[in-house]
């Protein structure tokens, strides 16, 4: 273990070979944080990200750290605190790591894929969550077995996406991913997925924030979903070819509870678009395609050509408006800060030159922690700063709600929008059921003073409207 010194009541040292995952580190910083005495408590692997941030903070980090390393910074409002607080972290990351004890009736978790495999029954989905570069083997054992697999991490090498994905060709079996962060099989939700009842929709995406999108306004609109099957944000890439996306669609035209199929991407490769178009036309169920990119529709249309192919009405999308003085601003761009990748993108296709975009979920921010949806730290430094910028006019930030998600999203984030200036617009995508509280999430940040929308689309125009009115 290496240490840093003390200065003004900060404390940094590095534990060289410890090792957590990002979610459990995160929960330890805000546990150690809750301590007395503690101002500010960062505990992450020593990425080349997280050592920015800590930097970022004031926080003097040792040259030596490597990404192998873990760090523990602390800024104490009582120097006293320190012993204190190293025994909160010492005992957090005990309660972290801490399995059942022998005497328990709890069964040890399998050790190895394979042993999971012959544990599980033939119908099981192998859910694989681990370091990118660890994922490969661990999926291609559950496909090799001829399960579906559903990767939810991230930082995987495409060339490697490519060789699994036809693997799984071979043998007829899924693969959802990588980066696959949401999925509702059977009625039943996986990773970040909302609380929708089941329906005559089948969703295949090629996008995660996509897919909840249309998961809530078809939930608002009375329309269920039986199956949301992801398939990773890059499958309909040239690279990927829709390989995953083609035995997505197979499977929902071959269910009888499915009446209507909607493909949901990111911007696809055109010459792969035209190709799974020309497959979903030769399927008995039709499908409605909802592929993003310059001059198509966005996915609140998307979503309404849906509910009236399935003769139901079209439900307004409801708007919270913002709470307290309405407030304004000289500057003429707008910010959008998004922790969803494709609701970033339609937004982005929205507003075309009129502002910039940042999709706090990109690789670049995840390495060496948690997923924005779970972690806001990156987004809300952000957005302290932006409200300084002068030549930012209006703000626009999404929320996504769901199983998996941050349990509270609004205690963070209402503080911060009550402290920018300007005028904030807010896209909550959540359902009525979401473990979050919907309602209470919208209620806390209009009360904070932004103004709050179902739709992400109807959300980035009336932010421009704003912008444009001022």
């Amino acid at each position: 273990m290496g240490a840093g010194g003390m200065s003004e009541h900060t404390h940094v040292e590095i534990r060289t070979g410890a090792f957590a995952d990002s979610v459990t580190l995160l929960q330890v910083s805000r546990t150690v944080q809750g301590l007395p005495g503690v101002a500010a408590a960062q505990v992450a692997m020593a990425t080349p990200l997280n050592v920015e941030v800590l930097e970022g903070m004031g926080f003097d980090v040792p040259a030596e750290a490597t990404p192998n390393d873990m760090v523990v910074a602390l800024r104490l409002d009582d120097p006293g605190a320190l012993d204190a607080a190293l025994a909160g972290v010492a005992q957090a990351l005990a309660d972290a790591a801490r399995r059942p004890s022998g005497g328990s009736t709890e069964r040890e978790p399998a050790r190895t894929t394979g042993a999971a495999l012959r544990e599980a029954g033939d119908d099981a989905v192998v859910l694989v969550s681990v370091p990118g570069a660890s994922a490969l083997p661990e999926a291609m054992d559950a496909v090799d077995a001829g399960r579906d697999v559903m990767i939810f991490s991230d930082n995987v090498l495409v060339e490697q996406e490519v060789a699994l994905k036809r693997a799984a060709a071979e043998r007829g079996v899924l693969v959802m991913g990588p980066d696959c962060g949401t999925a509702v099989v059977d009625g039943v939700g996986l990773g970040f997925a909302n609380v929708v009842s089941p329906g005559p929709v089948g969703i295949v995406a090629a996008s995660g924030t996509g897919c909840q999108q249309l998961l809530v306004l078809l939930d608002h609109a009375g329309v269920g979903v039986t199956h949301a099957l992801g398939v990773g944000g890059r499958d309909l890439s040239a690279e990927v070819g829709g390989l995953a996306t083609r035995e997505a669609l197979r499977r929902l035209d071959e269910d009888p509870r499915v009446e209507l199929v909607v493909l949901v991407s990111k911007p696809p490769a055109a010459e792969v678009a035209a190709e799974i178009t020309t497959y979903a036309d030769s399927l008995s169920t039709p499908v409605e395609l909802a592929l993003l990119g310059p001059g198509q529709p966005d996915l609140t249309a998307a979503a309404e050509r849906v509910i009236g192919r399935l003769g139901r009405e079209v439900p307004e999308w409801p708007v919270t408006e913002a709470s307290g003085k309405a407030r304004r601003s000289l500057g003429s761009s707008l910010a959008g800060l998004f922790v969803g990748g494709t609701l970033c993108q339609e937004a982005a296709l929205i507003a075309g030159d009129r502002g910039t975009f940042t999709d706090f979920g990109e690789d670049e921010y995840t390495r060496g922690r948690a997923h924005p949806m779970i972690d806001p730290t990156l987004r809300l430094e952000e957005l302290a700063r932006v409200g300084r910028d002068e030549s930012v006019g209006v703000v626009l930030l999404d929320v996504v709600l769901g199983h998996g998600a941050e349990p509270d999203p609004e205690a963070l984030l209402a503080p911060a929008i009550e402290k920018v200036p300007k005028p904030v617009v807010v896209t909550v995508v959540g359902t009525a059921g979401d473990p979050q509280d919907r309602e209470r999430q919208v209620r806390a940040l209009a009360d904070a003073g932004a103004e709050v929308h179902l739709s992400n689309a109807r959300a980035t125009r009336r932010a421009l409207e704003i912008l444009g009115s001022q």
